[in-house]
C-alpha cells in the first residue's frame, strides 16, 4: 500500500510517497482502507520536529475517514466494510491505517467520508474550547484568532449557537467575508498585536468574556490586555514560533489563561463516542458546516503543507488516497 512517508525531519519537500507492507491488525485493533485524510496544521510540527514519542521514519496525519478492512483478536464493536473516522491516530496519511478500535467511532450514513474526516480534530477541538476549558455563554462576547481558518469557523459557529458574539480576526481583506459567512458579528482585518484598539472599541472599554488565540507568541500579551477582568485567555499556539513566557503577577484584570489539552476533552471511550455523536448531529442538522478548502491526492501532501502554512487556505484541506 502507499503511504507518505517522512524519513529526515524538515520543510515539506520531506513528505514523499512510498510502497509499504499493508498493516495487520493486532489484537484489540482494526485495519481500514482510509478513505480521506485530514491535513491540520499540527501536521507541519511533526513533520519539523517530530510526532511525540515516534522517531522517524513514520507516517504523519492523525485524522480521517474510511471502512474497516480487517479485524484484530478481540474486536466486537466493528464489523468489516464499517465506515469510521478517527482522530490521533498516527499513520493516517496513507492507503491503509492500523489503529485501537477504541480509537474509532461509527459514521452516520447521513454524512459523507470527506465530513466525518474533516470534523474530527477541529469539531472536537472548538467544541472542547467552547463548552469545558472556556466556556460560552449567552452574551458573552468572543474574540477569535484566525477566524477564517478551519478552527476558527467550527469555534465561531458553535459560540453562535451557545448565544455568544464574535469578534473574529482574519490576517487580510480576502478572508473577511469567510469569517462573516461562518456567523462572526464583526471582523477585524489585523496581524501581530494590532487588533486591541479596535476590540476595546467594540467592547466600549470593557474587552472580551474569552479569547482563543492560536497566533503564537506575537499576539499572546495583546491577548491578555483586551479580556475582560475575571475573562478567560485559551492559548493554543505551541507550533506558531516560540511559547508566551507570563509571570503571575503580569496576568492583567484577574484573568484566567487555559492552555487545553484535546485528550482531556475525550478521556474516555465513553466521552470520545458522546462528544462525536453530538458533533455529527449538529453537522447533520445543518446547525454545523464542514467547508472545504483544498482536496488533494496523497501523492501530493508536500503541496498541501505548503498551502496550509502560506495562510492563504481557508476551510478543512483533505488528502484523498
Amino acid at each position: 500500500m502507499r503511504a507518505i512517508v517522512v524519513e529526515e525531519l524538515g520543510g515539506p519537500e520531506v513528505l514523499r510517497p512510498a510502497e509499504r507492507p499493508s498493516p495487520v491488525p493486532g489484537a484489540g485493533e482494526i485495519r481500514v482502507d482510509v478513505t480521506v485524510a485530514g491535513v491540520n496544521f499540527m501536521d507541519t510540527g511533526s513533520r519539523r520536529f517530530g510526532p511525540p514519542g515516534v522517531g522517524v521514519p513514520f507516517v504523519p496525519g492523525v485524522e480521517g475517514a474510511g471502512r474497516v478492512s480487517a479485524l484484530g483478536a478481540g474486536v466486537t464493536d466493528f464489523a468489516i466494510g464499517d465506515r469510521v473516522a478517527w482522530v490521533y491516530a498516527y499513520g493516517s496519511y496513507a492507503e491503509q491505517l492500523v489503529l485501537p478500535a477504541a480509537s474509532a467511532v461509527p459514521v452516520p450514513e447521513s454524512l459523507t467520508d470527506e465530513t466525518a474526516a474533516g470534523v474530527m480534530m477541529q469539531g472536537l477541538t472548538a467544541h472542547h474550547f467552547v463548552t469545558e476549558a472556556a466556556p460560552v455563554g449567552p452574551g458573552d462576547i468572543t474574540l477569535v484568532h484566525a477566524a477564517a481558518g478551519g478552527l476558527g469557523q467550527q469555534l465561531t459557529r458553535l459560540i453562535k449557537l451557545r448565544g455568544g458574539v464574535v469578534i473574529g480576526l482574519v490576517s487580510r481583506e480576502a478572508k473577511a467575508d469567510v469569517a462573516r459567512a461562518a456567523g462572526a458579528d464583526h471582523v477585524l482585518v489585523s496581524t501581530g498585536d494590532r487588533f486591541v484598539k479596535d476590540v476595546m472599541e467594540l467592547t466600549d472599554g470593557e474587552g472580551v468574556h474569552q479569547v482563543y488565540d492560536g497566533g503564537g507568541e506575537t499576539t499572546f500579551r495583546a491577548s491578555l490586555s483586551v479580556a475582560r477582568r475575571h475573562g478567560t485567555v485559551l492559548y493554543y499556539g505551541p507550533l506558531i514560533g516560540a511559547s508566551p513566557v507570563v509571570t503571575m503577577r503580569e496576568l492583567p484584570n484577574s484573568v484566567k489563561v487555559c492552555y487545553p489539552v484535546f485528550h482531556d476533552h475525550i478521556p474516555t471511550r465513553e466521552a470520545l463516542l458522546a462528544r462525536t455523536a453530538e458533533i455529527f448531529e449538529l453537522v447533520g442538522t445543518g446547525q454545523l458546516k464542514v467547508p472545504i478548502g483544498g482536496r488533494y491526492p496523497l501523492a501530493e501532501a508536500a503541496r498541501a503543507h505548503r498551502d496550509i502554512e502560506s495562510r492563504a487556505t481557508t476551510g478543512k484541506l483533505l488528502l484523498l488516497p
